[in-house]
């Protein structure tokens, strides 16, 4: 059976005419999707620099003012509990450092326990030390540490500095004594002292200790020093 030429123009037509259309329809969604950007990268860099801070007592150390001593004929020891202090490494330098306590000596100063007038006046006496007072032997004042240790402060981290005195340091003499020290790479940031005991501070006094006149007192003069390196 033969087609008719026409009828197969016909078909041939509407199948190209479908086919345009399509066409048509896929321009016109692909001209309906964004734009795809292409991609871009930049390089950068950002630095700092750093400025050494110092090396301070953050908390100042002071003695306490000990325990008066009643006379019982013989002698004694007298205890009392340190205060605490506080060492800032502010230095970035990892050097450690070192805490040392002396007596002083020199004009209107003592490393050892003299008489001593602590007001204006005390009966005939001038504030000061009394010319040819009484003294205690040097080394009659020792701090033990025992118990005590350093705490971080103010989000320190790192390898925390250590006493040196467990077994008692005498402090009251003339030559600087190491109590407390921070190993190279320890110690950086802020650490506080922590722990000190009631026997911290121990004054060994002989029963020959004289009483003095009223308002005056045995004193000493202590010198901290904060020094770089353990």
């Amino acid at each position: 059976m033969s087609v008719p030429t026409q009828y197969l123009k016909s078909r041939g037509l509407r199948v190209h005419t479908f086919a345009a259309r399509l066409l048509v329809l896929a321009c016109a969604g692909a001209a309906l999707m964004p734009a795809v950007a292409a991609a871009e990268t930049k390089e950068n860099t950002t630095q700092f620099e750093v400025k050494a801070g110092s090396l301070t007592f953050s908390t100042a150390p002071t003695m306490p003012t000990l325990t008066a001593v009643t006379l019982k004929g013989e002698a004694q020891t007298t205890k009392t509990v340190m205060n605490n202090f506080a060492v800032q490494d502010a230095t970035g330098s990892g050097s450690g450092w070192n805490v040392t306590i002396e007596g002083q000596a020199g004009a209107g100063k003592s490393a050892v326990f003299k008489q001593y007038c602590p007001e204006a006046k005390c009966g005939s006496e001038s504030k000061g030390y009394i010319t040819g007072g009484f003294e205690l032997a040097a080394n009659s004042l020792t701090l033990n540490s025992t118990g005590a240790s350093f705490t971080a402060e103010k989000e320190s981290t790192g390898t925390a500095p250590t006493f040196v005195c467990g077994s008692g340091c005498s402090v009251d003499h003339a030559t600087g004594v190491k109590i407390a020290h921070a190993e190279v790479a320890a110690g950086m940031g802020t650490w506080a002292t922590t722990g000190f005991g009631a026997s911290s501070l121990s004054l060994a006094t002989p029963s020959t200790l004289k009483v003095l006149p009223e308002k005056e007192v045995y004193h000493v003069d202590l010198l901290w020093t904060l020094s770089t390196g353990p």
